[in-house]
């Protein structure tokens, strides 16, 4: 695993924002620095989105941006998905027209952004009204998207594929709703004594299991969620409870053991769990045991947004943006980041990227008709602040974004030589 990353080196810089920000956009803030927030990559393009709302596309082989993403000057960005199952980005957006209020969908072939022809793309879900409470999920396990609308609180299932409507489930008191894999879980109104919960099928939304969650009353309710066949429960102050829908087992777990995370990613391959608590990560089965903890995984960031964490498509290892200690030249010691992965099963960490391993590969002007210029930042600048990153499997490369508006591509030595501009 540790060869993935052997001679790991920052490559390119792409940056967010240059003259023709300021000529495109009509919004104040959009044209102001400000963080990355979310890195994807489909194909050949590396897209971005910083925190203002601004978002870009990217050629990963010249390092040129092939376009804006927001294709109105008065369009801010919420997220990106990319469709593999008909290579598209989707775009949700709110707009200045109604003060931001209301989200858009979007899609747009990979083909037609390649080409810088955005406006071939098509409004999704024109007929669901995306105002707070409303929402739309996309979920890609089970290659559905999930929406609410404001205006009458039905919940709508559609296919990812063709966003064809599959089925609604009306808002009966309905107080959250979640997807896992192969089921969607109806978690209704609260009663003094217990939940009810319902599991629907996300094929066809037809109901496989009721179930009454018996609860202590008074306590409020940490969380419920659902993995396959198993519940996890906890209130405040009690054990967590792990309950299988079926066959009715309950395995109860210490609340000096099982700290209440502020976040949860399942393993669906190994049937395990992870928790994220005070910058820490923990793997768990079902059977309420501790399975692992890593030995150098220390998040640098409290909150653990997907953003900044990439779990690799065999889960096998978990990337994230650590702690780490540099020594500067008058021997203070100065915070910096690194970029570590770690494998989950056994906790050892496997590779580290910090500035004092990495170095910016040397370019110059090795063809008098080719112009090329430096990578801007030095490797401790570019590990400073991240605040999102991604891990191509497919290219091996690392995409890092920062609190400047730059994303930093980290790849073996011998990528091809590409233009590392100011773009």
């Amino acid at each position: 695993m540790a060869e993935r990353f052997r001679n790991m080196q920052l490559q390119d810089e792409l940056d967010m924002y240059d003259d023709n920000t300021d000529l495109f956009v009509e919004i104040p803030y959009l044209k102001k620095r400000s963080k990355i927030v979310e890195i994807i990559a489909a194909k050949d393009i590396i897209f971005a989105i910083a925190q203002s709302g601004l978002g870009a596309a990217f050629n990963q082989i010249s390092s040129k941006r092939i376009a804006f993403l927001n294709i109105s000057p008065d369009e801010v960005l919420r997220s990106l998905f990319y469709n593999k199952s008909n290579d598209s980005l989707i775009t949700v957006s709110v707009y200045a027209y109604d003060s931001y209020s209301t989200m858009k969908c979007r899609t747009t072939p990979i083909e037609y952004i390649r080409r810088n022809q955005l406006d071939a793309g098509l409004p999704l879900f024109e007929s669901e009204s995306f105002k707070w409470p409303g929402f739309v999920e996309f979920d890609d396990v089970n290659g559905k998207v999930l929406t609410c609308s404001a205006t009458n609180g039905i919940y709508k299932v559609f296919d990812l594929k063709n966003y064809s409507f599959l089925y609604s489930i009306p808002d009966e008191n309905i107080q959250d709703i979640k997807m896992s894999k192969g089921t969607i879980l109806l978690i209704y109104d609260r009663a003094l004594s217990h939940v009810p919960l319902k599991i629907l099928s996300i094929e066809d939304g037809k109901p496989l299991k009721s179930v009454k969650l018996w609860l202590h009353p008074n306590k409020k309710i940490n969380f419920i969620e659902q993995l396959n066949e198993k519940l996890l429960v906890k209130q405040e102050g009690e054990n967590l409870q792990i309950i299988d829908v079926w066959s009715s087992e309950l395995i109860e777990v210490s609340a000096t053991k099982f700290m209440t995370p502020s976040a949860f990613i399942f393993i669906y391959e190994n049937n395990l769990f992870l928790t994220f608590r005070n910058r820490t990560v923990a793997v768990w089965n079902f059977r309420g045991e501790l399975v692992t903890s890593f030995e150098d995984h220390l998040l640098w960031h409290h909150d653990c947004s997907t953003n900044n964490i990439y779990i690799t498509s065999d889960q096998d290892l978990i990337i994230s943006y650590c702690k780490s200690e540099a020594v500067a030249e008058d021997g203070t010691v100065t915070p910096f980041g690194s970029i570590n992965a770690s494998a989950i099963m056994t906790g050892k960490c496997v590779t580290k990227l910090s500035a004092n391993n990495l170095s910016v590969v040397p370019r110059g002007n090795s063809n008098s008709n080719s112009k090329r210029s430096l990578v801007q930042s030095s490797v401790s600048e570019a590990l400073e602040d991240v605040t999102a990153l991604l891990y191509n499997e497919e290219r091996n490369e690392l995409y890092t974004g920062n609190s400047k508006g730059l994303v930093h591509v980290w790849s073996k030595s011998n990528r091809p030589q590409s233009i590392c501009a100011k773009l």
